[in-house]
């Protein structure tokens, strides 16, 4: 009997470990950011709250297994690869750091370390961080901040090579080493420049220019037929034959050219009109209500702020406790689920669904 309790426990322990173990690497996503010598980048990730290792080493290139003596000559360029939880920082923070920390507008590599394998870029893993790359690209370009194009590049990630040991937390092993070349090649100084003394953890966004609308040649690129004449030409999608109609999972409804958000599940009904319809908007203020006198009638169109796209009608038949109906377009929306609202960077939202 003892060995049986003891066999038991023992397997409640090693389950629970590898559980333990499970979770963990379930929390553990990763980012590849290039920003001139890896030295520095290591630095400025290093100690963030929510990242868990920063790796110097190669990417970009065509040739195998590079090393410190060839890695230019292969094509590839240094980088740091990230390794973070995403339930404490999220991709789109990386990002945020990333810009402040080097010269987007320097094509030919980065302060005084001149060449290819100097040059910035943002590999991206997915179509998810390839998207938040490209957005938090725009909205640093439209800011104003900068005067000059964005010489940084958006590419996909191959294989990564990490450095020798000795280039590992090389700010540390060397920190007077250290501290003289970044002062010699003038990053902190062309930093302040560009950045002023903006914190590390400071944003560059802002809701207006977070929320900008793509130009015309980005639209007509990255929507479907559908979803182009819905959002860009009034159009209205088949009632019932639409992607989020019956939609009954929680998360929220952002707009889908600009992704500011507008309606949650929480305000969702089945109104048995085959269209999508909501009770109230989540975010009142992404909502521009206007007259249609198309077809007929005077209609009340629903069109979002920052993106300016058509979403569909309001109508004073709704249930309460607004008595409205939000009858939208699906074509016009892309649903965030719950459970992904934070590495989709909609973080602030994830506690209306907590009980």
């Amino acid at each position: 009997m003892k060995k049986i309790i003891g066999a038991l426990i023992f397997s409640l322990i090693i389950g629970g470990f590898m559980q333990s173990n499970i979770n963990a690497q379930e929390q553990k996503e990763q980012a590849i950011f290039a920003g001139g010598c890896f030295w520095c980048m290591e630095s400025d990730f290093q100690d963030l709250p929510g990242v868990q290792a920063v790796v110097s080493g190669y990417t970009g290139g065509s040739g195998l297994n590079p090393n410190y003596q060839d890695y230019g000559a292969k094509g590839h360029i240094e980088a740091v690869q990230i390794t973070y939880d995403p339930e404490q920082i999220t991709y789109r923070d990386l990002l945020d750091l990333f810009w402040l920390r080097i010269d987007p507008v320097d094509a030919g590599g980065q302060f005084c370390d001149r060449g290819h394998e100097y040059s910035t870029a943002i590999f991206y893993a997915n179509e998810q961080q390839k998207l938040l790359a490209e957005q938090s690209k725009q909205v640093l370009d439209i800011s104003g901040k900068l005067k000059q194009p964005i010489a940084t590049q958006i590419i996909k990630a191959d294989k990564f090579y990490p450095a020798e040991d000795y280039h590992q937390d090389y700010y540390k092993k060397n920190p007077i080493r250290y501290k003289l070349y970044r002062f010699k090649c003038g990053r902190d100084k062309r930093l302040k420049q560009l950045w002023g003394n903006t914190p590390h953890n400071q944003k560059i966004t802002t809701t207006e220019a977070k929320y900008n609308k793509w130009d015309k040649a980005t639209i007509r690129k990255k929507l479907t037929q559908l979803q182009y004449k819905v959002t860009q030409n009034n159009g209205t999608e088949p009632p019932f034959k639409n992607e989020y109609w019956d939609n009954k999972k929680p998360g929220i409804y952002v707009d889908i050219v600009s992704g500011e958000p507008l309606f949650s599940s929480l305000d969702k009904f089945k109104s048995g009109t085959g269209w999508p319809s909501f009770t109230q908007p989540l975010e009142p203020d992404n909502i521009i209500e206007t007259e249609d006198r198309s077809w007929g009638s005077v209609r009340t169109e629903v069109r979002s702020k920052y993106a300016d796209s058509h979403l569909g009608h309001v109508f004073d038949d709704g249930p309460e406790p607004t008595g409205l109906r939000y009858c939208l377009n699906s074509s016009a929306l892309r649903f965030i689920a719950m459970e992904d609202l934070e590495k989709e960077g909609y973080a602030e939202y994830k506690k209306l669904f907590e009980k």
